[in-house]
Parts: C-alpha cells; sequence; structure tokens
C-alpha cells in the first residue's frame, strides 16, 4: 500500500502483515500515551486498546500531542480513538474509559501481544508488571521527569520496575517537571521497543533501564538482571 511505502525499507511487507494482526494495549493517553498511540496507528499497527479514565484540562496543554483548547473537558481515550481514525481508519480501535485497578488489570491486558505502560503512578506500574507477569505479556514501560527519559522492557517475571522502585511511590515527574519535548522522546523510544517486540527484530533492552538526561546529553543503561 501506498500508506506504508516509506516503512519498506526496515518492515518487510510479510512484517507489515502481521503488524496489522497485533494488538497492543496502551494504559494512559496523556503525554507518553497520545504520542506513542500517534506512532503506533502511523506504523500499521492493526489493533489498539486506548485505555484512560480521565478528561484534558488547561494544564495538559504544554505536552500532551492529543489535548487542545477545543478539547478540553473530553475524554482522553476518546479522543484518541477520534485521532487513530483521521490517521488510519485500518486500525481497529478499543476504547476503555475506565481506571487501571488491580481488579480489571488481568481482563485489559488479556488478547494484548505488548502492553505498553505511559501511567503516571508507580504503583499502578507495578501492578501492571505483576499483571503482565501473570498473563506473560511483554511490558514496554516509560516515565520522564523534567529533562530524563526513561524507558525499558519489561518481560513476565522479570519484575524490573519492582527492582527499580522498590518502596517509593512517588516519581521524578512530581519534582522534575514534564515539559513537552522529553514525553515525545521517551515514546519515541517506547513506540521502537514496541515494534521490535511485536516483529521479532533487532536488539530490544533486556534487563535493564535505559536513561536520557537531555541537559547534559548522556545516554546510560542500568542493568537490572
Amino acid at each position: 500500500m501506498e500508506r506504508y511505502l516509506r516503512n519498506k525499507k526496515l518492515i518487510s511487507q510479510e512484517e507489515q502483515e502481521r503488524l496489522a494482526q497485533m494488538k497492543v494495549v496502551i494504559l494512559g493517553c496523556g503525554g507518553l500515551g497520545g504520542y506513542i498511540i500517534e506512532m503506533l496507528s502511523r506504523i500499521g499497527v492493526g489493533r489498539l486498546t486506548l485505555v484512560d479514565f480521565d478528561t484534558f484540562d488547561e494544564s495538559n496543554l504544554n505536552r500532551q500531542l492529543l489535548s487542545t483548547e477545543e478539547n478540553l473537558g473530553r475524554a482522553k481515550a476518546r479522543e484518541a480513538q477520534m485521532r487513530v481514525k483521521l490517521i488510519n481508519s485500518l486500525v481497529e480501535v478499543e476504547v476503555l474509559e475506565e481506571r487501571v485497578s488491580e481488579e480489571n488489570m488481568d481482563r485489559i491486558i488479556e488478547g494484548a501481544m505488548v502492553v505498553v505502560d505511559a501511567l503516571d503512578s508507580i504503583p499502578l506500574k507495578k501492578q501492571v508488571e505483576e499483571s503482565c507477569t501473570r498473563m506473560k505479556v511483554p511490558m514496554v514501560h516509560g516515565a520522564i521527569g523534567g529533562w530524563i527519559a526513561q524507558v525499558a522492557v519489561v518481560r513476565p517475571g522479570e519484575f524490573l520496575l519492582e527492582k527499580l522502585y522498590g518502596d517509593t511511590d512517588a516519581g521524578v515527574e512530581a519534582e522534575m517537571g514534564n515539559p513537552s519535548f522529553t514525553p515525545a522522546l521517551a515514546a519515541s523510544i517506547q513506540a521502537g521497543e514496541v515494534i521490535k517486540l511485536l516483529l521479532n527484530k533487532g536488539d530490544s533492552l533486556k534487563g535493564e533501564v535505559l536513561y536520557i538526561d537531555l541537559e547534559n546529553n548522556s545516554f546510560s543503561t542500568l542493568k537490572l538482571l
């Protein structure tokens, strides 16, 4: 298809067709989630489940791709669905306007090939990690704070986030702020890791957390396994 012509240098026709059959669950449609949804729908992931209970407010305008002055007060997941349909009508979109919790997590994740963590709560992130282990689904984690972007790929049973965060419930975002560019960076890396997992391509992150410090132009990894 002409739509995917520019993908062909890195994704074969067979792989493109495989992507069209894949299901990815994105938990959170805000700062990270909005960019991830945009990128996965453009590259041709065929089935997206978008999960978010929240609505857009004015504080989202500085960084959230899907937030506009016209959709303040509207449901983030529904607005994300509308955006996908404008980009790629071939993508099947499921919307779940509900708060992610320990009680509903397994149901939400069921059937996914990859789960994307775009949440802003550390306890919830760790609960997703536990659910992904039960459901045997890899999870692509992302977080940001100020100039710092953080990404990891968590395979079932690894519990990297438990090792990374321990008993900490507060992330660096609250302390360091949330500009427009860092979520876009973290989301881009997350989207790339999702595609690598779906197509079994390249060297995915393994047992480590990738840190990028844009203020000091440093890239580093922390080995957790």
